[in-house]
């Protein structure tokens, strides 16, 4: 399978798609095919809101390689409003802006490049809800 097709075959890397078990009231974020609780394999698909708030957050200067063109950046451990946790990237904010607290908004942007094959990788990154907690003047 090629790079490409393995990236758009995993719906979680461009939507917020979840594994739910119903069992134990658990979303598994990026998803599972067993749930770690009470070892269920019969997860369903969930959307996840797109709206949460930054729990926490830090810098990464020393990133890997893959996204060494684009440090420093944030990354945050955010709880979305139907209280599941999840890790992503923050982007769309300057360092002043971040704070434990802030609203936040899921959006598509490009993750990284493969140099070798000029492959470009988009995701959901984090960036604050201006709109929502911050509207413009």
């Amino acid at each position: 399978m090629t790079a490409p097709s393995y990236w758009r075959e995993r719906k979680y890397r461009y939507r917020l798609i979840a594994k739910y078990c119903r069992n134990c009231d658990k979303k598994y974020y990026p998803p599972r095919l067993v749930c770690l609780r009470c070892g269920n394999d019969k997860l369903e698909e969930v959307e996840l809101p797109r709206k949460g708030t930054l729990i926490t957050y830090t810098w990464v200067t020393q990133p890997p390689n893959e996204f060494a063109a684009y440090a420093p950046y944030a990354i945050g451990l955010i709880k979305l409003d139907d209280g599941t946790l999840i890790f992503a990237q923050l982007t769309d904010v300057d360092y002043e802006e971040l704070r434990e607290g802030l609203r936040v908004e899921a959006v598509f942007r490009k993750m990284f490049e493969e140099d070798e094959k000029g492959l470009i990788y988009y995701g959901i990154k984090f960036r604050p809800a201006y709109f929502e907690s911050n509207p413009p003047p």
